[in-house]
């Protein structure tokens, strides 16, 4: 039930390992390709061994490679090797067959030298930028389950779709606290529930932002820390919970980072596919549907368009919600039966996902409290939010939208519960998903917190705010979210 070991997939040779940008069959063909080009430098006495142990390195780590999948990164790695590999093969063959050996001329060897370990060094700076995102290993108490629900609303027809008969079906997912699997189970697929559906939604998000699917193509083959399916962890105790909204054209996968970081401290984190708004939601029939929202160009009709799409993720949220109550139950047969604490509930989301979560809360008294994950507030303003609220911000800079920080000042200001804006130092948009996972490590991108330390924040300043608010903790929440930015605290009385 409690603490867990790393799982032993970590030595897997097909995987990256922790703190590097290449798995270990990608080092072994790196230093084989290095090693011939290096060949051509060394004193003719230890020539032709460093050429045999380069290709002893690079042939069998490159075949093996084709065989599990070669990555993009590591194309400018084999074309250097390849390059080399007459100059460092020329002097072997002659010399088995009694000619004798040829030696370019330093003035001439000097340039291909250079250009081959240039291409050379192309691979590891690309495996950098683009790497398979490796996850933070959880540091709750818990282990980590998790698995794939879809369910349909009869009461709420599809409004994306002219079918009068075709009703609102939403696809969830859900991390929660589960008992230790056994070493070296396989853990959760990264993006979907295969590695094709991980493939199909990759493709669709780098779309969505205009980049070929193939940079990122490393994002398909990484693998949480959660497993799936894994028995609900032991004990009896009932945990609250949280829904979770993505932002435009995100998926339901996009915090994976702190979904399981809050699973692993006790908690059932429920996060949405919005069908038609998510880049692609692959359902259980294997179909397949991508996105229909796109801007318009013009800011009053993209904000009239906005307020319409947060009304109904916020439907959504409030839907799946409704579904877990039924679940936890026993109206629907399911593990988590008896498990989950819906009288302690948190709404949640990521850009427009933070939005809906502000307007699920203003609708439906049974959320709790929400954290708006950088969310510009989209929608009604009124009725006034009475839950606490946490929204966590990126710093902001002259290009930051100048609406953003009034309208979300007249949401916070405006509640009559206690609510709290923090400004994490060192963040992007981004930073508050896992992109920095597996995005070039661009400061304006996806902050300067660096690969581990942006889901640990955001992860933290959440916790240390659901603790407070759902589980009665002492003490004021903000003497904890200070250790995380800049706090702004909203409490009704303040308010002139």
């Amino acid at each position: 039930m409690r603490r867990r070991t790393p799982g032993a997939e970590h030595g897997r040779v097909t995987e990256n390992i922790a703190g590097l940008p290449m798995s270990p069959l990608e080092i072994l063909a790196l230093l084989g390709a290095v090693a011939l080009v290096v060949a051509r430098w060394l004193p003719p006495a230890a020539r032709p061994r460093v050429t045999i142990a380069a290709g002893a390195l690079l042939v069998p780590s490159a075949l093996a490679l084709a065989v599990t999948g070669i990555r993009w990164q590591l194309l400018p790695v084999l074309a250097g090797a390849a390059l080399a590999a007459p100059f460092a093969l020329s002097p072997l063959l002659r010399r088995r067959t009694g000619r004798p050996a040829w030696r370019a001329r330093w003035w001439l060897a000097l340039p291909g030298s250079v250009a081959c370990a240039g291409l050379i060094a192309t691979g590891p700076v690309a495996a950098w930028a683009f790497p398979v995102p490796v996850f933070p290993e959880p540091s709750g108490a818990f282990a980590v389950g998790t698995r794939v629900v879809q369910w349909t609303d009869p009461h709420r027809p599809e409004t994306f779709t002219a079918d009068p008969n075709d009703l609102r079906t939403v696809v969830v997912q859900l991390w929660y606290p589960a008992r230790q699997s056994p070493a070296g189970t396989r853990r959760a697929q990264y993006l979907g529930r295969t590695e094709r559906e991980a493939r199909t939604v990759s493709e669709a998000l780098a779309r969505g932002v205009g980049l070929p699917g193939f940079l990122v193509d490393g994002v398909p083959r990484a693998r949480s820390r959660s497993v799936f399916d894994a028995p609900v962890a032991g004990g009896g105790e009932r945990f609250p919970v949280v829904l979770f909204s993505p932002g435009s054209g995100g998926v339901r996968t996009q915090n994976t980072a702190w979904a399981e970081e809050l699973a692993s401290h006790g908690y059932v984190v429920a996060a949405l596919d919005h069908p038609y708004d998510s880049a692609a939601v692959v359902l259980a029939d294997g179909r397949t549907i991508t996105t229909e929202t796109a801007s318009s160009g013009d800011r009053d009709k993209d904000d009239e368009l906005a307020a319409g799409w947060t009304a109904v993720r916020a439907a959504d949220l409030g839907f799946v919600l409704t579904r877990l109550d039924t679940l936890d139950r026993g109206g629907i047969a399911d593990p988590l039966t008896g498990r989950l604490d819906t009288g302690r509930v948190a709404v949640s989301g990521h850009s427009m996902g933070g939005a809906a979560a502000l307007q699920a809360a203003r609708q439906d008294r049974r959320f709790g409290a929400v954290v708006d994950l950088d969310g510009y507030p989209h929608g009604p303003t009124a009725p006034a939010l009475d839950r606490p609220t946490l929204a966590l911000t990126q710093a902001l800079t002259p290009g930051t939208d100048p609406r953003y920080l009034p309208r979300l000042t007249e949401a916070l200001g405006s509640s009559t519960a206690t609510s709290y804006r923090l400004t994490v130092p060192g963040t992007a948009h981004l930073t508050f998903m896992d992109g920095p996972l597996y995005l070039p490590p661009v400061p304006s991108l996806v902050g300067s917190l660096g690969r581990t330390e942006s889901p640990r924040v955001v992860a933290a300043a959440t916790l240390a705010f659901l603790d407070a608010v759902l589980r009665d903790q002492p003490g004021d929440p903000a003497g904890a979210l200070r250790a995380y930015g800049d706090l702004s605290v909203h409490r009704p009385g303040d308010r002139g």
